[in-house]
């Protein structure tokens, strides 16, 4: 995006951020990559921030629906799914939770647009991010301590 896109979308984004008390555009743009968001197709610029929010929560929503329920999956999620213990695939049932209850608020805003709603989305995914990101950075560390672990115990070399 070149920087004049940049800076129009900062500013449109200024005026939302100033009516609804949404996070600043930098914190959203770290989490959840909104710089790409295309001047030329605005439509509804929260809408369209919004859409980012969720396609993050929705990816890990689905890899960890993989995980918990891993019918054809791939070799790699079977890998991943052998390095995890009780207590991380308690933690991930949590998640999943958390992110199927966003996925309702989702189709709600998908089938009927409230500019409110929206902000009140970008806001509680903003921090559910925050929160669960911590959760699955510490799995995934565990993963990576077990895996090495696993791989001594005779798992395929082509695998890991």
């Amino acid at each position: 995006m070149e920087k004049n896109n940049l800076e129009v979308l900062k500013q449109r984004y200024s005026e939302i951020q100033a009516k609804h008390n949404l996070p600043s555009f930098d914190e959203l743009n770290k989490e959840f990559g909104i710089e790409k968001t295309e001047i030329e197709k605005f439509g509804i610029l929260i809408r369209e921030i919004r859409k980012y929010v969720a396609d993050k929560l929705l990816n890990y929503l689905k890899f960890i629906e993989t995980i918990l329920n891993p019918s054809n999956a791939s070799m790699v999620i079977f890998s991943i799914i052998k390095t995890l213990g009780t207590e991380e695939k308690q933690k991930l049932t949590e998640v999943y939770k958390k992110l199927a209850k966003t996925e309702l608020d989702l189709i709600e805003l998908d089938i009927s647009f409230n500019e409110e709603k929206e902000a009140e989305f970008i806001k509680k995914g903003h921090i559910l991010w925050k929160e669960l990101s911590k959760d699955l950075m510490a799995i995934m560390t565990k993963v990576k301590e077990n895996w090495d672990k696993e791989s001594t115990r005779g798992r395929s070399s082509f695998v890991g």
